[in-house]
């Protein structure tokens, strides 16, 4: 069954940048749910790395709008706690998986995204959140990630001397997926979003591709290429009057 819906003055001011609206009023058809999605090729060899640089909801935003990143988890790693839970964490910090195809995006380039995206100076804690669940720890697979994140970290050191860099490089045990309610945070917090995909279910969403990119999307993360892009899909969407975005 589709509705048909008028937007509502919130979501006029979300688009205005993205679209003029005119005299007659913009409408849109929003199906129930959208089952199906587009998903990344399951034979394609993907890698996995795993990050924490403060909270995992900002985190998962930054990687995710990444060309190349396929899919980006929040969780908890570093620790000792046998499932851990957000609230009752032990000594795990809070962490993001980022899963990426290789060919199209590199270990070094997550690792210049990882530097970049927080202050690895900043003890106990990232910006407001203080805490040892948001101290920085770069994971690594084997030894040549050991390597490559160590030449990293000694480069973001030779940046300035006069304060330490207290990022920690630890090889990857186990990672555990956080709570439903913790993935896609930032998407999650955009109605407008969430039906321009379909309304797609909790388990396709945390899976998706495209709302991985949308999560970044929504916090406002994106590299400047991917944010015209987006704001173009959604400019020619709201034009056609049919909202299901199932690719980028």
């Amino acid at each position: 069954m589709i509705q048909r819906i008028n937007l509502s003055l919130p979501h006029l001011l979300l688009l205005v940048l993205l679209v003029s609206v005119t005299d007659r009023g913009l409408c849109i058809r929003l199906p129930d749910r959208v089952s199906t999605t587009v998903k990344y090729p399951s034979d394609t060899p993907l890698k996995t790395a795993v990050f924490a640089l403060g909270s995992f909801w900002r985190s998962e935003a930054v990687f995710g709008c990444l060309d190349g990143v396929v899919r980006v988890t929040a969780g908890y790693a570093g620790g000792s706690k046998f499932n851990p839970e957000y609230r009752s964490l032990g000594d795990h910090a809070e962490s993001v998986k980022v899963e990426y195809d290789p060919q199209l995006i590199s270990f070094r380039k997550l690792l210049d995204v990882f530097w970049s995206s927080h202050d690895s100076r900043q003890v106990f804690g990232q910006g407001p959140d203080v805490g040892n669940q948001y101290r920085s720890i770069i994971f690594t697979n084997g030894t040549e990630e050991s390597s490559l994140a160590a030449v990293s970290k000694e480069r973001e050191q030779m940046k300035s001397r006069s304060n330490i860099v207290t990022t920690q490089i630890l090889p990857l045990g186990a990672f555990y997926t956080a709570e439903p309610e913790h993935q896609k945070f930032e998407l999650k917090r955009s109605s407008l979003l969430l039906q321009l995909m379909g309304n797609l279910a909790e388990e396709e969403l945390e899976r998706s591709t495209l709302a991985a990119k949308l999560n970044g999307y929504a916090a406002d993360l994106c590299p400047p290429r991917m944010q015209r892009q987006i704001d173009a899909k959604i400019n020619d969407i709201i034009k056609r009057g049919w909202p299901v975005l199932r690719e980028m």
